[in-house]
Protein backbone atom coordinates (compact mmCIF):
# COMPACT_ATOMS: atom_id res chain seq x y z
CA UNK A 1 0.00 0.00 0.00
CA UNK A 2 1.63 2.92 -0.97
CA UNK A 3 2.28 6.34 1.55
CA UNK A 4 3.35 9.13 2.40
CA UNK A 5 4.87 11.52 5.05
CA UNK A 6 3.33 14.36 5.47
CA UNK A 7 4.76 17.04 8.17
CA UNK A 8 4.81 21.16 8.64
CA UNK A 9 5.55 23.94 10.68
CA UNK A 10 8.43 22.28 12.60
CA UNK A 11 10.05 26.11 13.34
CA UNK A 12 13.71 25.18 13.76
CA UNK A 13 13.30 22.12 14.93
CA UNK A 14 16.08 19.35 14.65
CA UNK A 15 16.24 16.50 16.60
CA UNK A 16 12.17 16.04 15.74
CA UNK A 17 12.13 16.19 12.27
CA UNK A 18 14.87 13.98 12.01
CA UNK A 19 13.23 11.45 14.79
CA UNK A 20 10.46 11.39 12.60
CA UNK A 21 12.23 10.85 9.20
CA UNK A 22 13.99 7.98 10.77
CA UNK A 23 11.04 6.25 12.49
CA UNK A 24 9.34 6.39 9.05
CA UNK A 25 11.54 7.09 5.75
CA UNK A 26 11.58 3.20 5.10
CA UNK A 27 8.16 3.05 5.25
CA UNK A 28 6.45 5.31 3.20
CA UNK A 29 7.01 6.48 -0.62
CA UNK A 30 7.96 9.81 -0.34
CA UNK A 31 7.83 12.50 2.73
CA UNK A 32 6.61 16.45 2.48
CA UNK A 33 7.37 19.27 4.35
CA UNK A 34 4.57 21.89 4.09
CA UNK A 35 7.12 25.15 5.20
CA UNK A 36 8.07 26.37 7.82
CA UNK A 37 11.23 24.30 8.65
CA UNK A 38 13.31 27.58 8.91
CA UNK A 39 16.05 25.20 8.04
CA UNK A 40 18.72 25.64 4.90
CA UNK A 41 17.25 22.79 2.30
CA UNK A 42 20.85 21.11 2.24
CA UNK A 43 20.22 20.60 6.05
CA UNK A 44 20.31 16.79 7.26
CA UNK A 45 16.73 17.05 8.48
CA UNK A 46 15.26 17.79 5.02
CA UNK A 47 17.20 15.50 2.76
CA UNK A 48 14.80 13.57 1.07
CA UNK A 49 11.64 16.19 1.61
CA UNK A 50 9.13 17.56 -1.09
CA UNK A 51 9.55 20.69 0.40
CA UNK A 52 7.31 24.09 0.21
CA UNK A 53 8.65 27.62 1.36
CA UNK A 54 6.69 28.92 4.57
CA UNK A 55 6.12 32.26 5.43
CA UNK A 56 9.34 32.04 7.95
CA UNK A 57 11.61 30.75 5.28
CA UNK A 58 14.21 33.05 3.25
CA UNK A 59 16.35 30.60 1.36
CA UNK A 60 15.70 31.97 -2.30
CA UNK A 61 16.49 28.50 -3.81
CA UNK A 62 12.99 27.39 -2.28
CA UNK A 63 10.07 26.50 -4.07
CA UNK A 64 6.23 28.14 -2.96
CA UNK A 65 4.64 25.25 -3.96
CA UNK A 66 6.00 21.23 -5.11
CA UNK A 67 4.04 19.12 -7.59
CA UNK A 68 4.32 15.11 -8.08
CA UNK A 69 2.71 12.11 -8.38
CA UNK A 70 3.27 9.27 -6.20
CA UNK A 71 1.51 5.69 -7.18
CA UNK A 72 -1.32 7.14 -9.15
CA UNK A 73 -1.89 10.34 -7.07
CA UNK A 74 -1.10 13.43 -8.01
CA UNK A 75 0.02 15.98 -5.31
CA UNK A 76 0.18 19.94 -4.37
CA UNK A 77 2.32 21.02 -1.73
CA UNK A 78 2.48 24.65 -0.71
CA UNK A 79 2.95 26.53 2.92
CA UNK A 80 -0.62 28.06 2.35
CA UNK A 81 -0.01 31.64 3.41
CA UNK A 82 -0.32 32.52 -0.12
CA UNK A 83 -3.42 31.24 -0.58
CA UNK A 84 -5.48 32.71 2.21
CA UNK A 85 -5.77 29.09 3.98
CA UNK A 86 -6.89 30.72 7.37
CA UNK A 87 -10.14 32.11 5.87
CA UNK A 88 -11.32 29.38 3.05
CA UNK A 89 -10.07 26.91 0.62
CA UNK A 90 -11.29 28.34 -2.32
CA UNK A 91 -7.81 29.85 -3.87
CA UNK A 92 -6.74 26.52 -2.95
CA UNK A 93 -8.92 24.34 -4.79
CA UNK A 94 -8.58 26.71 -7.61
CA UNK A 95 -4.69 25.97 -7.68
CA UNK A 96 -5.18 22.66 -7.44
CA UNK A 97 -7.32 22.14 -10.35
CA UNK A 98 -5.08 24.00 -12.29
CA UNK A 99 -2.19 21.63 -11.58
CA UNK A 100 -4.58 18.55 -11.51
CA UNK A 101 -3.35 17.54 -8.01
CA UNK A 102 -5.89 14.96 -5.94
CA UNK A 103 -4.36 15.84 -2.76
CA UNK A 104 -3.53 19.23 -1.32
CA UNK A 105 -0.90 19.27 1.57
CA UNK A 106 -0.35 22.39 3.31
CA UNK A 107 0.33 24.17 6.22
CA UNK A 108 0.00 27.43 8.13
CA UNK A 109 -2.50 27.58 10.63
CA UNK A 110 -1.07 25.06 12.62
CA UNK A 111 -4.31 23.16 12.85
CA UNK A 112 -4.98 19.63 12.41
CA UNK A 113 -7.31 19.38 9.01
CA UNK A 114 -8.72 16.74 6.70
CA UNK A 115 -11.52 17.83 3.83
CA UNK A 116 -12.73 16.41 0.86
CA UNK A 117 -13.78 19.29 -1.68
CA UNK A 118 -15.16 17.95 -4.75
CA UNK A 119 -12.60 14.87 -5.96
CA UNK A 120 -9.67 16.76 -3.79
CA UNK A 121 -8.40 15.89 -0.30
CA UNK A 122 -7.26 18.80 1.67
CA UNK A 123 -4.40 17.68 4.23
CA UNK A 124 -2.83 19.73 6.99
CA UNK A 125 -0.77 17.73 9.41
CA UNK A 126 -1.04 20.44 12.14
CA UNK A 127 2.39 21.59 13.66
CA UNK A 128 5.51 19.57 14.73
CA UNK A 129 6.06 22.77 17.11
CA UNK A 130 3.32 24.93 17.69
CA UNK A 131 0.09 23.29 17.52
CA UNK A 132 -3.32 25.99 17.72
CA UNK A 133 -5.93 24.00 18.35
CA UNK A 134 -5.04 21.04 20.54
CA UNK A 135 -2.15 20.31 22.79
CA UNK A 136 0.17 17.59 20.71
CA UNK A 137 2.46 18.56 18.46
CA UNK A 138 1.23 16.56 15.14
CA UNK A 139 2.42 14.81 11.41
CA UNK A 140 0.27 12.46 9.79
CA UNK A 141 0.54 9.50 6.97
CA UNK A 142 -1.82 9.15 3.84
CA UNK A 143 -2.12 5.81 2.82
CA UNK A 144 -4.15 4.48 -0.32
CA UNK A 145 -5.29 2.11 -2.43
CA UNK A 146 -6.69 2.88 -5.43
CA UNK A 147 -9.15 5.78 -4.74
CA UNK A 148 -9.40 4.89 -1.09
CA UNK A 149 -7.38 6.84 1.26
CA UNK A 150 -6.61 6.65 4.75
CA UNK A 151 -5.30 9.05 6.38
CA UNK A 152 -3.09 8.48 10.36
CA UNK A 153 -2.02 11.56 12.52
CA UNK A 154 0.71 11.25 14.92
CA UNK A 155 1.99 12.46 18.06
CA UNK A 156 5.73 14.07 17.47
CA UNK A 157 7.15 10.81 19.45
CA UNK A 158 5.20 8.44 16.57
CA UNK A 159 2.38 7.52 19.05
CA UNK A 160 -0.86 7.05 16.99
CA UNK A 161 -4.14 9.65 17.47
CA UNK A 162 -6.85 7.01 16.33
CA UNK A 163 -9.55 9.83 17.54
CA UNK A 164 -8.39 11.85 14.14
CA UNK A 165 -8.26 8.69 11.17
CA UNK A 166 -10.12 10.10 8.51
CA UNK A 167 -11.40 7.39 5.34
CA UNK A 168 -12.17 9.07 2.09
CA UNK A 169 -13.15 7.79 -1.27
CA UNK A 170 -11.37 9.92 -4.18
Amino acid sequence: MPSVLIISDSHGLTQEVQDIKARHQQQVDAMIHCGDAELSLESEPLQGFYYAKGNCDFESSMENEQVFSVEGLTFLVTHGHLFQIKSTLMPLSYRAEQVGADVVCFGHSHQVAAEKVKNQFFINPGSSRLPRDRKEATYAILEWEGNDLTLHYYEVNGKPLESLRVDVTL
